[in-house]
């Protein structure tokens, strides 16, 4: 709590990390959640005047437009490579990139993980609502088996497209990696958990510990043609088990194995 110059209590005050501006983004959509945290991370922090962000291609594109802080807007999925060059280039820097799972799991995959591979001292947040927000309600990677989107009205059918992308579980094994979690803003609970593994995924680049990514599993209502309400249960219900919360990989912990969910074919 900090008081006023009149005496009252604020138990709340808006980041200057961001712009007091409204945003573009859907009724809903956890996107201005995400940017807060963010915004109060890099505050609380003492980051504002050493941080670079760079803005995927996407519903996020317009990152840039919210954030008081120096920006850059990449090609779509190469935010991660604009990211390690910038990171390079200016070492003393905070840089993050913050992107979708159209633009980071699909045309950005090779970047990411390479990016992760090398071990590049960047941060990254992932906001993955299992669909292509911006250009219509298209299939992405991470969109669930049989979810109904713009390209796939009879559901998603794995013998055709393949299974959902769980790109945070294949980068906490790469070795690069120093800090990977999953967290969901759904609520004021994950809310609160989202911001704590956001700061440590700063942290972890401030101290030189190398890659680090929050995947944030949060609603596209509009996207989903549902309600903001029905939009919070339908990703608790359906997403969450599919992308289960928690840190995959960060310092300290046992380093994650791959175990197979399945196996193909007869022993």
């Amino acid at each position: 709590m900090s008081r006023t110059e009149d005496g009252l209590q604020v138990a709340f005050k808006a980041t200057p990390v961001l712009h007091p501006i409204p945003n573009h983004y859907c009724p809903g959509c956890a996107h201005g959640i995400v940017h807060r945290l963010v915004g109060e991370v890099i505050e609380e922090l003492g980051l504002i005047e050493r941080t670079i962000g760079v803005a995927s291609v996407g519903c996020s594109v317009l990152a840039y437009n919210y954030f008081d802080l120096d920006f850059i807007s990449a090609p779509h999925g190469r935010a991660p490579a604009v990211a390690t060059g910038l990171k390079r280039s200016v070492p003393d820097s905070v840089v993050f990139t913050y992107q979708g799972d159209g633009d980071l799991a699909a045309i950005g995959t090779a970047e990411i993980i390479h990016a992760a591979v090398r071990g590049e001292n960047i941060t990254v947040i992932y906001y993955n609502n299992a669909i292509y927000g911006m250009t219509g309600g298209q299939m992405s990677p991470t969109t669930l088996p049989g979810m109904v989107t713009a390209t796939t009205p009879l559901g998603r059918d794995t013998h055709a497209t393949g299974f959902p992308f769980k790109i945070a579980d294949l980068l906490a094994l790469v070795e690069g990696s120093a800090y990977i979690a999953r967290v969901a803003p759904l609520d004021v609970a994950g809310i609160t958990r989202a911001k704590k593994a956001i700061k440590k995924a700063f942290q972890v680049q401030l101290a030189g510990q190398g890659f680090s990514l929050v995947e944030v599993v949060g609603t596209c209502p509009t996207g989903w043609g549902l309600t903001p309400v029905e939009a919070v249960e339908w990703c608790r219900q359906k997403m969450l088990p599919v992308y289960p919360l928690g840190e995959l990989k960060a310092p300290g912990l046992p380093a994650p194995r791959f175990i197979p969910a399945y196996r193909v074919g007869k022993e």
